[in-house]
């Protein structure tokens, strides 16, 4: 490997700061590679527990920068603001080989643009989505860092057209997840019925979105369990607020054949003949899992209104499937279409159309295909090029 024998001679200290689980997972498989080129290497900076147990010195907890929504951000920014004052101190006074943030844009940018103005090299793993909207998010980008490494194909296209530099790593997802073409074998782990359908409902991780969507959910499983005997429910609680949410929704409209299952959102995808779901990353585990889904995006109406007016969303689709494909593979309904009959009316139609469900799991295998690089490893080595 180019710059190998180089690096084992080498001691870089590298810095990363992950923002949240998935970012300390995304951290903790780089530093993994990084050290198979870097033995003598350093790690420091921002993680959680998995970036620690790699032999990360972490000097905050990746949770203390874990914070959601306008209101909660608001509250946790003096503390915020202090971590973010100390960090670029320390950072300023190490003077890393290369600092990579993962994730965690609103935090990391700045960041990051502080550090590259001091000449020190900067990396941000995972793209912020300023392709689908707020394009021009893509100026704070190139300001901040010298490498962006994108999870998605059309990605490094994108920041070329803008002079940033960018590399297509995969999607460490990818990696981990394998078709699961057996519905009755998730079933039976969850302890469900094996036969019959199954309906998937995945409202999404975020108070938000999960108030906005339980019901017309909700309300499409009453309609569904009326049309289709023998169906069965199941819902994925990203964490007990979203279950609070849920479940108070399930008493209001009466609905009580709805299965609650806590923090196995794949599993519960897997049992799954259909799944329903709110838009965002989330839409990439049925693709992986390779599960037909209905994807559902309600923003309040005064953010949807000013997002249509000032013309921020830039994409033709608002899915990964699509986006991906390039196709509509997948049904979007937005704002007022996300309601009850039509949700259940499209899972109808999957359900019907054997010869369409089938043309969709074959495209999926094919992006899956695409998406499985060992994103780790080619990760490290776009960052070995950047540290050489």
């Amino acid at each position: 490997m180019p710059g190998m024998s180089a690096g084992n001679s080498l001691k870089p200290t590298i810095a990363l700061v992950a923002g949240e689980a998935s970012g300390d997972q995304l951290g903790a498989a780089l530093i993994n590679e990084l050290r198979k080129r870097y033995p003598a290497a350093v790690f420091v900076g921002i993680g959680g527990e998995r970036m620690r147990s790699v032999g990360m010195d972490s000097w905050w907890d990746s949770e203390e920068l874990a914070v959601f929504g306008l209101f909660e951000v608001l509250s946790h920014f003096p503390r915020l603001y202090r971590i973010r004052r100390a960090l670029r101190q320390r950072l300023l006074a190490l003077r890393p080989d290369v600092f990579i943030g993962i994730d965690a844009p609103d935090f990391n940018l700045g960041l990051e643009t502080v550090l590259k103005r001091k000449g020190i090299q900067t990396a941000h793993y995972v793209s912020p989505t300023v392709w689908a909207w707020r394009e021009k998010r893509v100026k704070k980008i190139a300001r901040a860092a010298d490498l962006v490494l994108c999870l998605f194909p059309f990605e490094p296209a994108f920041y070329r057209g803008h002079g940033v530099s960018a590399a297509y790593v995969g999607h460490p997802m990818a990696d981990q997840i394998s078709a699961d073409h057996d519905p009755a074998s998730a079933r039976r782990r969850l302890g469900m019925e094996t036969q019959g359908t199954h309906i998937a409902l995945l409202p999404g991780s975020r108070i938000g979105e999960v108030s906005r969507l339980a019901e017309p959910m909700i309300d499409a499983a009453r309609i569904l369990a009326r049309q289709i005997p023998d169906i069965h429910f199941s819902a994925a609680m990203a964490n007990s607020r979203v279950r609070v949410e849920f479940e108070s929704t399930m008493k209001r409209l009466a609905v009580p054949n709805i299965r609650l299952v806590e923090g196995e959102p794949r599993s519960v995808i897997a049992t799954a003949d259909v799944v329903v779901l709110a838009s965002g990353t989330a839409t990439l585990e049925p693709l992986l899992v390779n599960r037909p889904m209905v994807v559902s995006y309600r923003l309040a109406p005064s953010s949807y209104h000013l997002a249509k007016s000032l013309k921020l969303v830039r994409t033709k689709f608002f899915s990964l499937p699509n986006i991906l494909a390039e196709e509509a593979l997948v049904p979007e309904l937005i704002q007022d279409d996300a309601n009850g009959p039509r949700m259940a009316k499209e899972v109808v139609q999957w359900l019907e159309d054997a010869g369409r469900r089938q043309a969709v799991q074959s495209h999926f295998s094919k992006l899956h295909e695409e998406l499985r690089c060992n994103a780790s490893a080619r990760a490290a080595l776009a960052l070995e090029k950047l540290l050489q």
